[in-house]
């Protein structure tokens, strides 16, 4: 699983890297914490990555990946999203951004597996440090899954560095 995430984290540099004339780009990597909302729900870690293509200053298209592993001590959890969609950013210093996505999550539960449609509503604020680097000081997202036939509302809270291209 975390072969897939850092693959898919180089695709989403290598395609930022051939987009680079083109217009402004943004690759955020960092440590993500869910609450998953499964029964019993529990709490776990993980690390997740977006690269956003921005087409003008405030709108862009993100994708989004992120894995979370539960600790050794807790029951078996892991869980990993895929979702692209729209996000809408303030391009001031103190950046505040509103994104909604779509696509796939699947989780591994107590040597159960199951594979659904996934959504995501949510923001956060980035602060600039630099022309090429920021801190993405928190984003919090409602990850919407159906899991084992049930839907799920799973919080998510990120926090890393954002580098612009």
């Amino acid at each position: 699983m975390v072969r897939k995430l850092l693959f898919l984290l180089a695709l989403f540099f290598s395609i930022s890297i051939s987009a680079r004339a083109q217009g402004s780009n943004e690759l955020f990597v960092g440590y993500s914490y869910e609450h998953l909302g499964t029964s019993p729900s529990r709490s776990i870690n993980g690390l997740e990555g977006t690269f956003q293509r921005r087409f003008v200053p405030w709108i862009g298209l993100v994708a989004d990946v992120d894995a979370h592993f539960g600790l050794p001590s807790q029951l078996d959890a892991r869980d990993v999203h895929f979702m692209v969609g729209p996000q809408i950013s303030l391009p001031t210093k103190i950046s505040p951004f509103f994104h909604v996505m779509g696509g796939f999550g699947h989780i591994h539960e107590n040597g159960l597996t199951s594979t659904s449609f996934a959504t995501a509503v949510g923001g956060g604020i980035d602060y600039h440090l630099a022309p090429l680097f920021a801190w993405r000081v928190f984003q919090a997202d409602d990850v919407i899954t159906q899991f084992f036939g049930a839907t799920e509302h799973s919080v998510r809270i990120s926090t890393g560095l954002v580098f612009r291209f």
